[in-house]
């Protein structure tokens, strides 16, 4: 919430701004009247922890309370508000405590000055301590805030491209041209339409992985409409022993999620299972309490083929970049499921 380590600037500021208040608002000056005695300095160092610490606590606590970005005018108001406030009150009740209860501060009226004056000063000298560590811990949070967007940016950006290239390398290894070459190829002579529909939903695959590549989230809609082609191919080449099951209600649709992610999953589900007339492997996708859930009855096999590098990592830090929202990944004996969080518009 704050930034930095300001426990250094902050041993600093209070003695420093506690030494020049009084010679600039009070005309305070060593070997003659006013003069400037410990006792002011003791109370003025009082006063000014007093309200550093204060106002360091709001603005922490406001931070805390409005944390988004969009947030920020907001938060600024109230803040502002709240510190005026806490400012005000805090001087005056101390600078009455100190001067008529602990003595610190001394009753004598300076020269040309009325009760009226020393009240104005106190206060204005208490408001430029207050702007002080605004002034401070604004300018390091804002500045600590723009270096965590731009590194946010750029690793979203390199995560993005890792899932897009990943899955572009996954679409055309040997293995997946084999597979879907091999089903064409049978599909072919007994069912040309069927064929002619597979090369149809397989373009569609590789033309949506180029058309999001430079997409931090698409609409829901979109990405059932390539996931619903990728399940097309798998429906052709393993037939009955894998059911495919996309149900979603027509509200949730514009909602977004990030590109690849149900892709990624059901190819995971595919290469993590066995599928087969012994044991077909059931596939759900449906929406339910603001997430997106792709769930398979669970069946592994002993032998895992080689790794793409696509996985669950890389869709939770793309999440946790658009705004720390949560992928949750839930096992048990009979079933495993992954939870995506559907992003508003």
């Amino acid at each position: 919430m704050i930034g930095f380590d300001d426990r250094l600037i902050t041993f600093i500021m209070v003695p420093v701004v506690s030494f020049i208040v009084p010679i600039v608002f009070f005309g305070r000056r060593f070997g003659r009247v006013p003069e400037f005695t410990w006792k002011v300095y003791v109370s003025t160092v009082i006063i000014t922890t007093v309200l550093w610490v204060g106002n360091r606590f709001i603005m922490i606590w406001m931070r805390r309370k409005y944390p988004q970005f969009e947030e920020t005018r907001k938060r600024i108001w109230m803040q502002s508000f709240i510190m005026l406030m806490f400012t005000l009150v805090s001087t005056n009740v101390l600078d009455y405590l100190l001067k008529d209860f602990c003595g610190f501060m001394d009753t004598q009226y300076f020269p040309g000055f009325s009760k009226m004056d020393i009240i104005i000063n106190a206060n204005s000298s208490a408001l430029l301590c207050t702007l002080t560590v605004v002034a401070i811990y604004e300018s390091v949070y804002f500045v600590h805030a723009l270096r965590n967007s731009v590194e946010e940016k750029e690793l979203l950006k390199r995560e993005s491209l890792k899932a897009q290239l990943n899955a572009l390398k996954t679409q055309v290894n040997p293995h997946f041209l084999f597979n879907n070459l091999n089903t064409l190829s049978s599909v072919i002579p007994d069912n040309p339409q069927q064929a002619i529909d597979f090369v149809q939903q397989l373009s569609k695959v590789y033309r949506h992985i180029l058309e999001v590549r430079d997409e931090k989230n698409i609409p829901l809609k979109d990405e059932l409409e390539v996931l619903k082609a990728y399940a097309f191919l798998l429906k052709t080449r393993f037939g009955d022993n894998l059911d495919i099951n996309i149900d979603v209600a027509e509200e949730k649709l514009q909602k977004k999620v990030v590109p690849l992610s149900l892709q990624i999953l059901m190819e995971n589900a595919i290469k993590h299972n066995i599928v087969s007339s012994e044991k077909p492997l059931r596939i759900d996708v449906f929406a339910v309490n603001g997430t997106l859930v792709v769930s398979n009855n669970l069946q592994k096999k002993n032998q895992l083929p080689e790794s793409t590098g696509i996985g669950l990592d890389n869709i939770r830090n793309r999440y946790k970049l658009l705004g720390n929202k949560t992928v949750v990944v839930q096992e048990d004996a009979n079933s495993f499921t992954v939870s995506i969080p559907l992003i508003e518009n």
